[in-house]
């Protein structure tokens, strides 16, 4: 009987797939009228609006210009929201793409505060991320917390599970200013030296 080799997934070629279906404008589609993307928090959103913009690298140290995010955050409150609506002045989940000349992503959000745990204590504030990509079969998990947040981050639970302190600071976003703005820089580097820290949820 005949060996047959089974095709591959969508989960074995998640690059084209997730552009395709989730990111039109990069993949050259047109757009829907309702997108989730980028914009996370409008101008009326309570909290301080901020910008998170980075790259990602791969082992080798290229630019990876075709990966897909998405992230889940709480608002400046401390509280997620389950509900995403498009009308919303802030919805916690948002999705974006690295460009394919520059390999940046951009994120337009508020800064979340620091949320309450089941036990009581309290988490550094923080975003979630997701990162999918070519070469990558199931997508990354890991967090994002900010430098200006020392105290706070020095006291998460989650950042303290990391037993190399210096392997922390993979997941810790860099203050900058862009036009006049405040921003937050966080590269990931999916291997190599400075891997950023993955999580297994």
């Amino acid at each position: 009987m005949p060996v047959r080799l089974l095709p591959e997934t969508p989960s074995q070629t998640a690059g084209p797939y997730v552009h395709i279906g989730l990111a039109l404008a990069a993949a050259g589609n047109p757009t829907r009228e309702i997108e989730i993307w980028n914009q996370m928090a409008k101008p009326g959103a309570p909290g301080e609006h901020i910008l998170l913009l980075g790259n990602v690298y791969d082992g080798n140290g290229h630019l990876v210009r075709d990966s897909f995010l998405e992230f889940w955050q709480a608002n400046a409150d401390g509280d997620y929201d389950p509900v995403y609506d498009v009308e919303k002045p802030f919805n916690s989940f948002g999705r974006t793409a690295t460009t394919f000349d520059a390999g940046e992503w951009t994120l337009h959000t508020v800064k979340p505060g620091p949320v309450r745990t089941v036990g009581g204590a309290c988490t550094a504030p923080h975003i979630n991320v997701s990162l999918f990509a070519r070469g990558i079969n199931i997508h990354l998990q890991t967090r994002l917390y900010f430098d200006d947040e020392a105290e706070a981050n020095a006291n998460d639970p989650v950042l303290n599970l990391i037993e190399q302190p210096q392997r922390r600071e993979t997941l810790v976003a860099r203050r900058c200013d862009v036009d006049g703005k405040t921003a937050y820089r966080f590269d990931i580097r999916i291997q190599g030296e400075g891997e950023t820290v993955f999580f297994d949820f």
